[in-house]
């Protein structure tokens, strides 16, 4: 079995040829190829059907090898920039909307904020899902790099919205702008889950990060 191990690492370091992170890589890989022949250890397998299991788990070197070089077209300011403006895009919708339903009269428009404010729950939830989405996929284009870059893409895309919070709460912002949502029950419900959007992005990180093995 440790030749399997052996053949497989050889392989897959042919494949990545001159990447940058081939060390990296390669422990990786030799760290998840141990744990799965630890498991058959205690199993009458013969090599060809743990080589083909290995295969079908990790893939094989050449697609692999693959994936990391796709990795590499992935540049993490593209990434980052793309959930920063995503953030940015949702903000600016739901500023858009709340001036021009409290600043003009057109019917559609209070149709449309009425319909959102009566579901103020699935909105957070689906926001929730926008974060967990952002530190999903970091993990999954950068693997074990990519934690850095989540805190960053985190903290730059939170801002607009910690600073809406503050001058909402400052009262610089109309309280009757948000009217039926601001209560005191929503403002702490919007407190705390925005405490919670860090962990929950930090979840989604490790949880892309798995997939990306």
């Amino acid at each position: 079995m440790i030749q399997l191990k052996t053949e497989f690492l050889a392989e897959l370091d042919r494949h990545l040829g001159k990447h940058a992170d081939k060390e990296q890589i390669l422990a990786e890989y030799e760290l998840h190829i141990t744990e799965m022949l630890e498991e058959f250890q205690d199993m009458d397998s013969e090599e060809s059907a743990i080589n083909s299991e290995i295969h079908s788990r990790l893939g094989t070197p050449e697609e692999i090898a693959e994936s990391w070089r796709e990795e590499l077209s992935t540049t993490p300011r593209k990434t980052q920039w793309v959930f920063i403006c995503a953030n940015l895009f949702f903000f600016a919708g739901g500023i858009i909307l709340t001036l021009v339903h409290n600043l003009f009269d057109f019917p559609f428009i209070d149709m449309a904020w009425q319909s959102l404010t009566s579901i103020p729950a699935v909105i957070i939830f689906l926001y929730l899902f926008f974060w967990a989405l952002l530190g999903y996929e970091i993990g999954k284009g950068f693997g074990h790099k990519g934690r850095r870059l989540m805190k960053k893409t985190f903290i730059l895309s939170i801002l607009p919205n910690i600073i809406l919070m503050n001058l909402t709460l400052l009262n610089l912002i109309p309280h009757d702008w948000f009217q039926p949502l601001l209560s005191p029950a929503f403002i702490f419900i919007c407190i705390l889950f925005t405490a919670l959007l860090y962990p929950i992005c930090w979840i989604g990180y490790r949880w892309g990060k798995k997939a990306s093995i």
